[in-house]
């Protein structure tokens, strides 16, 4: 093994409850993820095939929600084994669309599912992974993009926290001169209160932003609850928009619920 390999950082991506596309993402990524690769040592990926889960680590990748009781463990290990922790994906930043059950009695559906509920190992709440470790870093989305993970491991690499892209989805739009799809055609778009990230993919194809880069910088979001109304949808609807992909950030869950009450 040469010397320039020896000294390479090492990375490790872990799941937690989720749908995997974040880590689809990463792996999706085709050419840079080879670039990557020369500038890492991926110690555990096993959505790509390096197994190590207790390696210890410069940078730790995260995937995914806590939301079984043996995650908890797990997690703490992972934090002590990383100098750096990177939560990726709207699962692992806010609780992802599993969050959707904090508002039921999860006991009484699973019940409702499975003939022998005692087997299945489900916590009450699913939560963001920085409820329960230090996270250095943030990237939100459903799922992230490959620009994003690769901007942040290469800032991470010289020491640094990349900086936070936190502009409306709004924004994005004017700079694209995309045309306003809830001027133009009454849609009811969460462009207004929502994180960019995505190159505010949905308006330049003509339909609405959804959130799922969950909540922006200072979201008025009683001024877009208020607008969604006047086109004409009642309050359930509206409820919806905020309580989808990212239900359990705190912006968008406390509008949800003053809606549905």
């Amino acid at each position: 093994m040469s010397k320039q390999e020896t000294t390479k950082p090492s990375v490790a991506v872990h799941k937690f409850s989720s749908c995997d596309g974040c880590q689809l993402a990463l792996i999706n990524m085709g050419e840079p993820l080879l670039v990557l690769t020369q500038l890492v040592d991926i110690k555990h990926f096993a959505e790509a095939g390096p197994l190590d889960e207790n390696a210890i680590v410069d940078i730790a990748i995260i995937e995914g929600s806590v939301s079984t009781s043996k995650d908890l463990a797990r997690l703490q290990k992972i934090r002590d084994n990383s100098t750096y922790i990177m939560t990726i994906g709207a699962c692992a930043t806010s609780g992802g669309l599993q969050a959707l059950r904090n508002m039921a009695n999860t006991k009484e559906w699973i019940a409702d599912i499975y003939a022998n509920p005692s087997v299945i190992d489900s916590l009450d709440n699913s939560t963001p992974i920085k409820e329960h470790v230090k996270v250095d870093l943030e990237l939100w989305g459903c799922p992230v993009n490959e620009q994003q993970i690769l901007s942040a491991i290469r800032a991470l690499l010289f020491g640094v926290l990349p900086k936070e892209e936190n502009d409306k989805v709004c924004m994005e739009c004017k700079r694209q001169q995309s045309v306003c799809v809830m001027v133009t055609k009454n849609e009811a778009c969460m462009g207004p209160v929502t994180r960019t990230g995505c190159g505010a993919l949905c308006p330049s194809v003509g339909r609405d932003c959804y959130g799922c880069y969950g909540p922006s910088e200072n979201p008025n979001t009683n001024a877009l609850a208020n607008r969604l109304l006047g086109f004409g949808l009642v309050k359930e609807e509206v409820a919806r928009r905020f309580l989808f992909i990212n239900s359990a950030a705190k912006q968008f869950q406390q509008q949800g619920i003053r809606l549905k009450n």
